[in-house]
């Protein structure tokens, strides 16, 4: 069973759950929109314009076409101008704040929650789907991963040091899914974790991975955002398909302790 932490130095005691039920119920988004995009410059990236429209006006809209309800976490005392949403929620000095606030306002009967970064701007449809089927289908949580193609080495001091294995390695993107209990149960402590499938694998929770997509890119500084709007522009614009093997989008793996997924075809690496 799943072991909890009652605190920093607390005692360990386990929580019965049971895991690997499919799960129906209403599916909510939360679009995290609250942040103030230290590393982007001096204004907030998710209003940044991508295609014509707001990075966020593309992840509230996708959201809309593949959830019952949208929960989005805005910067304080910022008005809300885009499409309608079903709640809005304010953000806090941290990730784990704001998707705190969201969740606070889902409805008592949310089965699912997609925790959408609008910082990820060019998630399909597709891909929130995905990751929905991939928790209804048994997993506590879902997240889309892409397979590291470079080389990646250790750099100190600005000289190479060792190059690192990457056979277990892989970059995870937005949209991710998750069990509304199984979030808040996560959150209950207040912990702020670097991201939310981690804090779930440690906390005993089976979090399943779905091919990623190549242009579903990170938004995190202005060189970044030049990509992402060359991508909506011209021969760029058209979908591009999974890179992973055989473009199969529906395909899952799990994510443990031990590292990074194999899928069907061996070690996503």
């Amino acid at each position: 069973m799943p072991v909890t932490r009652s605190g920093p130095g607390g005692t360990m005691h386990r929580r019965p759950v049971t895991l690997g039920e499919a799960m129906d119920g209403p599916v909510w988004a939360i679009v995290l929109a609250g942040g103030v995009s230290r590393r982007f410059g001096d204004r907030p990236k998710q209003f940044e314009r991508v295609g014509g429209l707001r990075m966020v006006d593309r992840t509230v809209a996708a959201a809309r076409r593949t959830c019952d309800g949208v929960t989005l976490v805005l910067p304080p005392g910022r008005n809300w101008d885009g499409e309608p949403v079903d709640a809005l929620a304010e953000g806090g000095d941290h990730q784990s704040e704001s998707l705190r606030a969201g969740l606070a306002t889902l409805p008592s009967d949310a089965a699912i929650a997609v925790v959408a970064d609008p910082a990820h701007p060019l998630a399909s449809d597709d891909l929130f789907r995905a990751v929905v089927a991939a928790v209804r289908a048994g997993a506590d949580g879902a997240v889309p991963v892409m397979p590291i193609l470079e080389v990646v080495q250790r750099v100190r001091q600005g000289r190479a040091v060792e190059t690192v294995p990457k056979d277990e390695l892989v970059l995870t993107q937005s949209p991710q899914a998750f069990r509304v209990p199984v979030l808040r149960a996560a959150h209950a402590d207040r912990p702020r974790p670097v991201d939310n499938s981690s804090l779930l694998v440690a906390l005993g929770h089976r979090i399943d991975v779905v091919p990623g997509e190549p242009d579903n890119l990170h938004v995190t500084t202005a060189a970044e955002l030049g990509v992402v709007q060359r991508l909506t522009s011209g021969r760029f614009a058209d979908p591009v398909r999974s890179a992973l093997p055989n473009g199969n989008v529906h395909a899952t793996a799990s994510i443990t302790d031990g590292g990074a997924p194999d899928t069907a075809e061996g070690p996503a690496s």
